[in-house]
C-alpha cells in the first residue's frame, strides 16, 4: 500500500511531488499519458503571471503571487530556463482607462511588487513596435516566461531522485473508498493507497465527484496559437496583453523562452475534454488579428513565416478558483483542482500548500537527505563554440547533430532517454530536447530519433511510438 497517490503527472502533480518527497512518505504519481505534461500542461502560453489579475482575496491570486515568487528560485535550484521580461497590459481605448486604474488596484490589493501605470510615450519607448493605437499600459515587471514542459520535467525528475515512483500510461478508471484510505482502479490493476491527490486537470472533477457529494464542474476551455519561426526575430521585449475580459486575460502577442514569437491563446468552452484539435473559424480569426496592424503589433505580422499551430485546454470551473484543500466528506483526499490560468505560475506554490496540508495531516517528518538541486539538459544551441568542443571531447554523441533546426545532438537525445524519467517516445524527446520543434517541424530529424529511441529502448522501430499507447509511427518494414 502506498501513502500517498498523485493522479495526474502535469506541472501542479509533478510540483506536488517535488513538494512531497522532502517528506518521510511512500509516494507515487500515476499519469495515463506516456510522459509528465502530456495532458493539459503540454499546450500553454509559458506565461509567469504576476497575480494581478486575479480576484483580490482570491486563493488564486494567493497562490499565483506566491508561484511567481518561487519559479524564479526553482528555476536556480532544477535547472530550467525562466527569464524575468515583465508584463505590459496594454488599453487600446480612452474609455477604457477605468479598467486599466482597476487592474492596478487588483495589483495593490493582491501584494504584487512595483507595478505602475504607464501613458502612452513611456510605453512606446519601451515597447516601440506596439501599434499606435496605444493610450497607455499596466507595467507589472516580475512578469517573465518560462517552458511548461521544463517546469513539469524538472519538477517531477527532482521528486523522482528523492524516492517518488511514477507511472505512466497507467489510466484511473474509479477510486474505491475504504476502511484504511482508497482503491484506485486503473487499466494495469488496483492500487492501494491511504491518501490521494486529484491533479487530473481536465478531468479532476470527474475523481472528485466519486467520492465527494459535493460536486464541482470543469468545462474545458480551448485556446489556439500559431507560431512563428525564430526567424521573425523579438517584436517585443516584453510580454503583451490586451486588457482582460470575461473569457479570460485575452490574445498575447510575444514570445517564447526558446525565443519564437506567438499570439494566442484563444477561448472557447468545448464538451469534448478531448477535443484539442485546431479549427479553420479560429485559425482563421487569429491570421486575420496577425495580418493586420490594428492588433497589438504596429505592423501585419509575417504569415508565410507561421511553423505551427496548436491548440491545448484549461480546467475552467464553474466558479473559476482554484481548489486546493483536503475534501471535507472524503478524509485523506486532497483537490488540486480548477487549475487554469494562472495555474502554471501557481504550481509551484501548489505544490507546497499541498505538501504542507498533507505533511500535516498524515504527521510526516522531514527527509534529512532530501536533495532540491537537479542537473538541467545541455542546450547546445546555446553554449559557446569552447564548451561544445569539451562535450564532444568527452562523448562524441555531442558531435552528432540530429535537428538542424534546432541544433540539437544525438548527445542530448540519448541523455533525455537516459534520464531519472526517460524520454519514451518521440514528443518526449521533443520536450526535453526540442527535437522537431523547429522550421520543418521533425521532418528530416524524426526518423534519426525513432532509430536513437529504438537502439536506446531496445525496441524494434515499429514498437516507437509518437506519443505512448498505439500511437505507432510505422506499420512495417518496406523491405525486410
Amino acid at each position: 500500500m502506498y501513502d500517498l497517490i498523485i493522479i495526474g503527472a502535469g506541472v501542479s502533480g509533478c510540483c506536488i511531488a517535488r513538494e512531497i518527497s522532502r517528506y518521510k512518505i511512500k509516494a507515487c504519481v500515476i499519469e495515463k499519458g506516456d510522459d509528465v505534461a502530456s495532458g493539459t500542461s503540454k499546450a500553454n502560453t509559458g506565461v509567469i503571471h504576476t497575480g494581478l489579475e486575479a480576484p483580490p482575496g482570491s486563493l488564486m491570486a494567493e497562490l499565483c503571487v506566491r508561484g511567481n515568487e518561487l519559479m524564479y528560485e526553482w528555476a536556480k535550484d532544477l535547472n530550467f530556463p525562466a527569464e524575468k521580461n515583465g508584463k505590459l497590459i496594454v488599453c487600446t481605448h480612452e474609455e477604457d482607462m477605468p479598467l486599466l486604474y482597476e487592474q492596478l488596484e487588483h495589483a495593490n490589493a493582491n501584494g504584487v511588487p512595483e507595478c505602475e501605470i504607464l501613458d502612452r510615450e513611456e510605453v512606446l519607448k519601451r515597447e516601440p513596435n506596439l501599434t499606435d493605437r496605444t493610450v497607455a499600459a499596466l507595467w507589472a515587471p516580475t512578469g517573465g516566461i518560462v517552458c511548461p514542459f521544463n517546469l513539469a520535467i524538472a519538477a517531477g525528475e527532482n521528486a523522482s531522485m528523492n524516492g517518488v515512483e511514477f507511472q505512466f500510461e497507467t489510466e484511473a478508471s474509479s477510486i474505491e473508498k475504504t476502511k484504511d484510505g482508497y482503491i484506485i482502479h486503473t487499466n494495469k490493476g488496483d492500487m492501494e493507497t491511504k491518501a490521494i491527490v486529484n491533479a487530473a486537470g481536465l478531468y479532476a472533477d470527474v475523481f472528485h465527484n466519486m467520492v465527494s457529494e459535493n460536486k464541482i464542474h470543469i468545462t474545458a476551455r480551448k485556446g489556439e496559437y500559431l507560431f512563428f519561426d525564430k526567424s521573425v526575430g523579438t517584436i517585443f521585449n516584453t510580454t503583451v496583453v490586451p486588457l482582460p475580459g470575461k473569457m479570460g486575460k485575452g490574445i498575447a502577442a510575444s514570445y517564447t523562452i526558446n525565443g519564437n514569437f506567438f499570439i494566442g491563446p484563444t477561448a472557447t468552452d468545448v464538451e469534448d475534454k478531448e477535443g484539442l484539435n485546431t479549427t479553420a473559424e479560429i485559425l482563421d480569426k487569429l491570421k486575420e488579428m496577425a495580418a493586420s496592424d490594428s492588433y497589438l503589433t504596429r505592423f501585419p505580422l509575417p504569415l508565410n513565416k507561421v511553423i505551427t499551430s496548436f491548440a491545448g485546454a484549461r480546467a475552467h470551473e464553474d466558479h473559476h478558483e482554484f481548489i486546493v484543500q483536503e475534501l471535507e466528506d472524503a478524509p485523506n483526499f486532497f483537490d488540486a483542482a480548477g487549475i487554469e490560468s494562472p495555474g502554471l505560475t501557481s504550481s509551484p506554490a501548489i505544490g507546497e500548500r499541498l505538501a504542507k496540508i498533507i505533511s500535516e495531516k498524515m504527521h510526516l517528518e522531514k527527509k534529512e537527505t532530501f536533495n532540491p538541486k537537479r542537473a538541467g539538459f545541455v542546450r547546445f544551441n546555446e553554449i559557446s563554440d569552447e564548451e561544445r568542443e569539451k562535450l564532444i571531447e568527452e562523448n562524441p554523441l555531442y558531435g552528432n547533430v540530429i535537428c538542424r533546426c534546432e541544433l540539437v545532438t544525438e548527445g542530448q537525445i540519448v541523455d533525455a532517454i537516459n534520464r531519472p524519467i526517460r524520454a519514451r517516445s518521440v514528443d518526449a524527446v521533443k520536450r526535453r530536447v526540442r527535437a522537431g520543434m523547429g522550421r520543418c517541424q521533425g521532418g528530416f530529424c524524426t526518423p534519426k530519433v525513432m532509430s536513437i529511441l529504438s537502439r536506446e529502448l531496445g525496441i524494434d522501430m515499429t514498437e516507437v511510438t509518437k506519443k505512448g499507447g498505439n500511437s505507432q509511427m510505422v506499420t512495417g518494414r518496406v523491405k525486410e
